[in-house]
């Protein structure tokens, strides 16, 4: 079971094969269902991953029910938007379709 806080520190070790230990996280938090995944907050210092990775803690803990960690409300959002997918043409949809957590 990985927390966001060993997420984060993996994340910022390896920056360019970053979706796996993300995706790792949110595996774990949907197949556990454990709120101390997301207790222990990490030190913002990467805004677009931080925003990435509270905007999925709020969004997850919502699909799981769950209550959202407080902290997660200190990440500041992204200065300049940020599409995780890099393609301009998937813009439009990504916005139209991603679900609010994601949108700040």
């Amino acid at each position: 079971m990985i927390t966001v806080a060993e997420t984060k520190k993996q994340i910022e070790a390896d920056s360019k094969n970053w979706l796996i230990p993300f995706i790792d996280f949110v595996d774990d938090l949907r197949r556990y269902k454990d709120r101390s995944i997301v207790e222990n907050r990490f030190e913002p210092g990467n805004e677009k991953m931080d925003a990435l990775l509270a905007s999925t803690i709020e969004y997850l803990c919502a699909e799981l029910g769950m209550d959202n960690p407080e902290w997660t409300w200190e990440i500041p959002s992204c200065k300049e938007p940020w599409f995780v997918s890099g393609v301009e043409n998937l813009k439009a949809i990504a916005l139209a379709e991603n679900p609010v957590y994601f949108r700040r």
